[in-house]
């Protein structure tokens, strides 16, 4: 019998592919027999290049150590797991046709990521009609897995076979929301998206919130993705008399918005959701912003005992780039993938079965382990079940930790 190169996909996406070798040869003696190994490649999609970079590189050398150190325990009797990363520029449609391609692909099993939730709502359906397992350590939106009426309380998961480590939306716009009117004390805020999934939803359910509290937004605004001059939207927050301004978008544009309010005189915090938790938000800005706001899903991993043998495994694996906002839930992701692996070749007796895809994404559903973030496990549709968060302050040109909870309604 021939051996069987069976892909998981961490979602990396663009044009190029990007293929890593975690300590593992491939054995054509296949499938555990005769001392062979099936090698198990776990894709990853994420934006390589570009402005968010940093973020997608990080997932990427994160799913990767994953696969090492189960390479390295022998995690699953006779497999040896690799990684292919793709790189699609967090451009929805890039994110769309290398899911084709990776469906297209008999010995494709799962998928981690994408970072976007815009990429994730165009990739979403292709991986689920063909049974293909998707994990996402970084998609916050709350349709991707409760389904476009989850405002109104009507939960459906659209797409089973779709699961995230990151918590939703509705959890860090109410925490946020929460932080800045309780315990920052503001009152008047100014609201502005980029327009985009993530973006506008968080936005959307952080100004219900602040306004459930007793808090006033002031204006809204939007943005547009990759343009640098915000001066306008900036005036307007400087004459609506707002004490703060809530940005729902990414960092490129936070650090220049942030930087750009202050400059047109308005001395007032932005605060953001995770997307804009990176040190380059502070890069951006030629402003002191110090004061500045973001939360970010879960606790800070160099806080957690939990982290501390990813922190030490990932500098000594001598990797070019930090593992960022998203390392230890895209470790965890790799992860849950590798556990599913695990439980399907262990309940047939040694050896993946011809519908592995199928049963991969059914053992997801029931993935139960100690992670580095914290417990790793799934509700039914698909959200983790850990909803720890954090805010993060601008202090001296660097972010620090300021609270970190559970959040409860």
């Amino acid at each position: 019998m021939r051996h069987r190169s069976l892909i998981i996909f961490t979602t990396a996406i663009t044009a190029g592919a990007l293929t890593l070798t975690a300590c593992g040869s491939r054995n054509d003696k296949g499938d555990g027999e005769g001392g062979g190994k099936t090698t198990v490649v776990i894709g990853v999609d994420a934006p390589l290049t570009g402005s968010l970079s940093a973020l997608g590189q990080g997932i990427k050398n994160s799913v990767d150590l994953a696969a090492r150190t189960a390479n390295k325990n022998n995690e699953v009797d006779g497999v040896t797991f690799k990684i292919k990363a793709l790189d699609d520029q967090a451009i929805p449609a890039s994110g769309q046709q290398n899911a084709t391609t990776l469906v297209g692909d008999k010995d494709v099993l799962g998928a981690v990521g994408p970072l976007n939730s815009g990429v994730a709502q165009s990739i979403q359906g292709v991986f689920d009609k063909a049974g293909l397992a998707l994990v996402s350590p970084a998609n916050t939106n709350p349709a991707l897995s409760q389904g476009d009426n989850w405002a109104k309380g009507d939960l459906s998961r659209p797409f089973k076979s779709y699961f995230r480590t990151a918590t939703t939306d509705v959890i860090q716009g109410r925490f946020a929301a929460q932080h800045y009117y309780n315990d920052a004390k503001k009152k008047k805020v100014f609201v502005i998206d980029d327009k985009q999934t993530y973006g506008a939803g968080l936005a959307q359910i952080f100004a219900q919130e602040f306004k459930r509290l007793g808090g006033k937004v002031v204006g809204t605004d939007h943005l547009t993705v990759k343009e640098t001059d915000f001066s306008s939207v900036a005036d307007k927050v400087k004459n609506s008399g707002a004490d703060s301004v809530y940005f729902g978008g990414q960092y490129p544009e936070g650090g220049l918005l942030s930087d750009q309010i202050k400059k047109a005189g308005a001395e007032v915090p932005l605060m953001g959701g995770d997307g804009i938790y990176d040190p380059e938000f502070i890069k951006a800005s030629g402003e002191k912003n110090d004061g500045d706001l973001s939360t970010g899903v879960g606790y800070p991993v160099e806080d957690l005992d939990s982290a501390k043998a990813f922190i030490k495994d990932y500098e000594a694996a001598g990797y070019k780039d930090p593992y960022a906002a998203y390392g230890g839930y895209s470790y965890d992701a790799g992860w849950a993938i590798i556990q599913a692996v695990k439980s399907v070749v262990e309940a047939n007796d040694g050896k993946l079965p011809s519908d592995a895809r199928a049963k991969v994404t059914e053992a997801l559903n029931k993935v139960s382990f100690e992670g580095v973030t914290g417990k790793v496990s799934f509700d039914k549709f698909g959200d983790t079940t850990n909803k720890q968060l954090t805010v993060y302050a601008v202090k001296n040109g660097a972010w620090e930790a300021v609270k970190s909870e559970t959040f409860k309604d």
